[in-house]
């Protein structure tokens, strides 16, 4: 009986752990995604806000109105990006952006990093291309495992003539960091083309497969 009493003590304090631990998760669960949000938008804006260095320092945001105005950067920075859009689309712009191309072109190492980079972001952010647009199934590292992964094209160059068949291009990225990952060429019949968004694909990655997308519905049959 000694022993029947004090379990019937000790289920109060278990049943007030259990809901502190509760109290404590769900508090978690709240701020963690508030405070990693918060803190990749601080280092975005921090890092747009170094535009403000193309300024002169008097009409600097602490100089004008007494103190620093996070984001003044930012504004500067979406603004200076739409202008150059505006600019670059008209005959003038365009005449500007094939000069300073060329001028760029006999640079030799600029010429090569310039190039690069600028095929590169010319592919990813196109509305035209066909890079990061479809998300896919593919077997990686092994035979018996899948991962997602995004089509970034079809292989070229003197690659192209030493692949037999229909081959594609593909992303790999690894989790949760998704900006790094592995560039692989497979057969066209070894992807399988998901139902599935950019963006919930991404989610999917990054949470490490824990944010599972929503089930696309089935076709319906006639």
């Amino acid at each position: 009986m000694p022993g029947r009493h004090r379990q019937l003590r000790l289920q109060p304090r278990l049943t007030t752990l259990k809901l502190i631990k509760r109290y404590f998760i769900t508090g978690l669960l709240i701020w963690v995604p508030l405070v990693i949000t918060g803190w990749v938008l601080s280092l975005i804006i921090g890092a747009l806000d170094q535009s403000l260095r193309l300024l002169p320092p008097g009409v600097h945001p602490v100089n004008v109105i007494g103190f620093d105005l996070p984001g003044a950067g930012a504004i500067l920075t979406l603004l200076i990006l739409f202008v150059t859009g505006l600019l670059a689309t008209n005959f003038i712009g365009q005449k500007l952006v094939s000069w300073w191309e060329a001028l760029l072109a006999r640079i030799p190492v600029v010429n090569s990093v310039y190039k690069g980079v600028k095929q590169v972001s010319d592919t990813i952010f196109s509305p035209d291309g066909n890079a990061f647009r479809q998300a896919l199934l593919v077997r990686y590292p092994h035979p018996e495992s899948w991962t997602i992964a995004f089509l970034t094209g079809k292989p070229g160059g003197d690659v192209a003539n030493h692949l037999t068949g229909d081959y594609v291009s593909v992303y790999v990225p690894t989790t949760p960091n998704p900006t790094s990952g592995f560039f692989l060429m497979m057969p066209q019949k070894d992807v399988i083309e998901l139902d599935m968004s950019v963006d919930d694909a991404l989610k999917y990655i990054i949470s490490m497969g824990v944010v599972t997308p929503p089930i696309p519905p089935k076709p319906t049959q006639n």
